[in-house]
């Protein structure tokens, strides 16, 4: 067998799997990098999710806290403005029982002062003389200087007119004291009698009434985390500020049963008024264009003969 001897030169190879083992060496160096970014990433990102969930978690929260608050607080004015209402009908009651009794009051004394002169004057009648001597007559004989001034037979000019002038003004004393007491009699006939006609009822039957109020209640969503804003309007003409307040309430407290069904097309009385309000605009063309785009593909709910 021949034997043949070669001399091959190393060097290209040599190099080129130098240079190989360059490119290896960047690629590790790449790779590295870019499992540091990739764990870099995932933390970013785990903490967003985190960051999210929390900050989903507290919106909930507060949300109901909130709604919870507001029906408490809607819980709280009613109970007060029914607690008012009783304290006004009860203040009533009392002003109206006060003045019955004093008008009560003064009457039995009246009348209890009626049947005591009649019972004297009874007592009187049954033995006249013997009460006129010692009421009439020994009343006179030691008030003789009181009641029989004028009669008095040396009592000079002077002192008989100023006598007579003492017993009219006397005389006229006594009547207008009777006069001001059937006065106050009289008034306070007519205060009762115009109370009376007052509490009493004109119809002996009541009947009682149910008045159905119609009201507008708007929920819309007001920011990215689906918190919901309701809005109720009702009319504001014929309503006083208490009854528009008991209503409010009563629709916040109820308003968890209400069911909202989707429309299936615009009223077309709102896409009137949607078209008043956008003709009368003073925007350009394009912005009421895209606002009447946006407006016929809008999908809303309604209530739909919702009575509470």
């Amino acid at each position: 067998m021949a034997n043949i001897d070669c001399v091959l030169d190393t060097n290209p190879m040599a190099e080129e799997i130098n240079t190989v083992s360059n490119h290896i060496k960047g690629t590790t160096t790449a790779v590295v990098a870019m499992q540091t970014a990739v764990v870099l990433a995932e933390k970013k990102a785990a903490d967003d999710v985190c960051n999210n969930v929390n900050t989903g978690f507290y919106t909930l929260i507060r949300s109901q806290i909130s709604q919870k608050i507001a029906k408490l607080q809607s819980d709280v004015d009613s109970y007060l403005m029914q607690l008012n209402a009783q304290k006004k009908q009860l203040m009533a009651i009392r002003g109206r029982m006060e003045r019955d009794y004093n008008m009560i009051s003064s009457r039995y004394l009246k009348l209890f002062n009626g049947l005591n002169q009649n019972l004297k004057q009874r007592i009187y009648e049954l033995d006249k003389p013997t009460i006129n001597f010692a009421v009439k007559e020994i009343e006179k004989g030691s008030n003789r200087t009181k009641y029989l001034t004028a009669t008095v037979p040396v009592s000079q000019l002077e002192s008989l007119a100023a006598s007579q002038k003492i017993i009219a003004s006397n005389v006229k004393f006594r009547g207008l004291k009777v006069i001001n007491s059937m006065t106050n009699f009289l008034a306070d006939m007519s205060e009762q009698k115009k109370l009376t006609d007052r509490i009493m009822l004109e119809k002996g039957n009541v009947e009682n009434s149910t008045l159905s109020v119609p009201v507008v209640i708007s929920e819309c969503n007001f920011d990215k985390f689906d918190n919901k804003n309701i809005d109720i309007q009702m009319n504001n003409v014929q309503l006083g500020e208490q009854t528009q307040s008991a209503i409010k309430n009563t629709v916040i407290s109820n308003i968890e049963n209400i069911k909202w069904q989707p429309s299936k097309e615009i009223d077309n009385e709102i896409k009137s008024e949607f078209s008043k309000f956008l003709s009368i605009a003073g925007s350009s063309q394009r912005v009421k264009d895209m606002a009447n785009k946006l407006f016929m593909a809008n999908n809303y709910q309604i209530l739909k003969n919702e009575q509470l």
